[in-house]
């Protein structure tokens, strides 16, 4: 039998048709048969002696297959580890079964690893399959892949744009830097004025080409911009209405962005690029249901996805279960890694629970896999802002506020710092500025997000001595949202301030019955009150009242007083119609008796301290 296989031609046969049976593995490929393409395009290299593009594309067919060594194995067999196509080949099965340092190897050989001589060594050229433009583009983005699964985000980003500066058609460079936001927003700007489109598309081509590059950078630009006349006809695209709606989230209009996401969604459920966008309004309208039925979706469908496991995690974050949420979000980072996302809301998990230093470590990370993105840095500038560190939060509230200059979250929290810091002036400018971003931008507001706005830029106006505008602002407060306590304690000291005690007596009234444990109402409550007692006449009578006109019958008659007062007991302190039960019952309000307050509780210093409140912000972000 051997003898048989050694006496086979090692020639091509001249009888039969190769092409026709190439034909056949490329048409077995496109049509995803595998299987069927790998058994024929092993025959073909032995009927043609090994051709390099016979030897290729059965390495092709092993990669679909799964079978990477195989496929490096073969490539080496046949000496074609000098060309450039099979090389690219070969350290692309290295990054797969993840050997990352032999798949670098490869691609940069260093003096010391097996593929040093080769560099030295004349590349193998073949024909076929050679394409000079495609194979270095690719070749940069597979480095940029590798470097960035090995935490080398500089690197990976200086590939990347090799990589689109190579081929300025390749969309997967542009998705890798503006997704995993590697660049700041003045860097985006350079690399895509640097693009050379005009050395391989024309005029209107490139205008296309532009503005669709322009849809993937500039998340935090006014969303609306009109799309130029070649490129018109895409305004219906889903990926453009999914990079309107990301565009609509950094603006703080979640409503409107929600809007947006629906409706891709309803189109194509599984649009990979709306979904994240989509969980993260999802978290911040609180729609807790609707997220619930998407993670259970997205989980059924795609069980090793880490954005399925994201969106559960979410869901536990959302309905207050951290532990789970972080055991969920865990899972999320394990099966992808460079997930920003998921590294954020797994911060959130650990504020929640005022575990600083947890969550700045995953804010910390996720900064370093979003440099473009000013959201981990905002988180980063409140955790140190609750831990009694205004300098570091100033820091990265001032970082943050260069990538991001018009978030009107990352100004308030600035105004924040400057407050505590007692520069009332600063703080009032930041404050002001948030309020008028948010109030031109058409935003669809959400309530619990702009109150506390409101109600610190009226405490910065009252220390001010500007309380009018103070008054202005809690009252604006209380319309977005009129059922919380310490805005009612904030309105009655200002009206205290500017003297209308009776309105001051009513909103502490109504602090207090929202909240009987309001120490800070109860303490201005009573000062007030003692205030309004002194300057307020007992009795308020008139001297030009009508003379009372009895009835004729009971004139003359005797009236024994002694039967009016028999049953007449005197008034006891525990009567509540005493006069020491009833403190503010003229106005109408609910009475707050003495047994309700721990008298030991309160201090001097509580009497006019207004803490301003701090800001609660749920996780964003794609």
């Amino acid at each position: 039998m051997a003898e048989e296989f050694e006496c086979m031609p090692t020639s091509p046969v001249e009888s039969v048709d190769l092409d026709k049976f190439r034909k056949l593995v490329r048409n077995y490929i496109e049509r995803h048969h595998y299987k069927a393409a790998v058994f024929w395009a092993d025959k073909v290299v032995n009927l043609s002696n090994g051709a390099p593009a016979d030897v290729y594309w059965l390495a092709q067919g092993y990669f679909l297959t799964k079978q990477y060594h195989r496929a490096i194995l073969l490539i080496n067999s046949h000496k074609l580890n000098r060309n450039p196509t099979c090389q690219y080949l070969i350290a692309l099965c290295y990054f797969e079964v993840g050997e990352l340092q032999s798949a670098l190897e490869v691609l940069e050989p260093t003096e010391n690893s097996n593929f040093s001589r080769l560099k030295a060594e004349e590349p193998i050229a073949v024909p076929e399959i050679d394409d000079t433009m495609s194979v270095e583009c690719s070749t940069h983005l597979l480095k940029g892949y590798i470097y960035e699964a090995s935490d080398n985000r500089a690197l990976a980003a200086k590939s990347f744009r090799a990589a689109i500066q190579a081929d300025p058609l390749c969309y997967e460079a542009i998705h890798a830097l503006t997704q995993h936001h590697m660049l700041t927003i003045k860097e985006e700007r350079e690399l895509l004025s640097s693009l050379q489109l005009s050395r391989i598309c024309n005029e209107p081509e490139s205008a296309v080409v532009a503005a669709v590059y322009e849809t993937r950078v500039n998340k935090y630009s006014t969303p609306n911009q009109p799309l130029p006349k070649p490129a018109a006809p895409l305004s219906a695209n889903a990926d453009f209405i999914t990079a309107e709606a990301e565009k609509l989230y950094y603006n703080c209009n979640f409503a409107q962005c929600h809007r947006l996401t629906q409706e891709v969604l309803k189109k194509d459920p599984y649009h990979t690029g709306c979904l994240p966008i989509h969980i993260s309004c999802l978290v911040e309208l609180k729609q807790s249901n609707s997220l619930f039925l998407l993670a259970h979706k997205l989980v059924d469908l795609y069980l090793e996805s880490a954005l399925a496991w994201f969106a559960v995690g979410c869901y536990y974050y959302l309905i207050g279960k951290n532990e789970q949420a972080r055991r969920y979000l865990s899972k999320a980072t394990t099966l992808d890694r460079v997930f920003g996302p998921a590294w954020i809301a797994y911060g959130h998990s650990f504020a929640a629970e005022n575990e600083h230093d947890q969550a700045m470590a995953a804010y910390f990370k996720a900064a370093q896999l979003m440099r473009g993105c000013h959201l981990p840095q905002l988180y980063i500038g409140m955790e140190y802002g609750l831990t009694n560190s205004p300098k570091f939060a100033e820091k990265f509230f001032k970082e943050a506020l260069e990538i991001a200059p018009e978030d009107p979250f990352v100004l308030h929290e600035l105004g924040a710092v400057a407050f505590s810091n007692q520069e009332y002036d600063v703080a009032e400018a930041y404050m002001r500025k948030a309020v008028t971003l948010v109030e031109e931008s058409g935003v669809i507001v959400v309530p619990e997000k702009w109150a506390v706005l409101l109600n610190n830029l009226a405490h910065t106006c009252r220390k001010l001595q500007k309380c009018e505008d103070a008054l202005h602002f809690h009252q604006q407060a209380l319309r977005l949202c009129p059922g919380v306590s310490a805005t009612y304690s904030a309105l009655g000291l200002v009206q205290a301030l500017m003297g209308d005690y009776e309105a001051a007596v009513e909103s502490l009234h109504k602090a207090l019955s929202l909240h009987r444990d309001d120490t800070t109402a109860t303490t201005l409550l009573t000062t007030v009150m003692e205030q309004l007692m002194s300057q307020t006449p007992a009795f308020r009578g008139d001297d030009n009242l009508p003379p009372l006109d009895l009835p004729s019958e009971l004139i003359g008659t005797e009236t024994n007083t002694s039967d009016l007062t028999s049953d007449i007991t005197p008034a006891s302190a525990d009567d509540p119609l005493s006069d020491t039960n009833l403190l503010g019952s003229s106005i109408g309000q609910p009475v707050l008796h003495s047994s309700d307050v721990d008298s030991t509780s309160l201090t001097p210093s509580q009497s006019s301290a207004l803490i301003i409140e701090d800001m609660v912000m749920d996780d964003p972000s794609p």
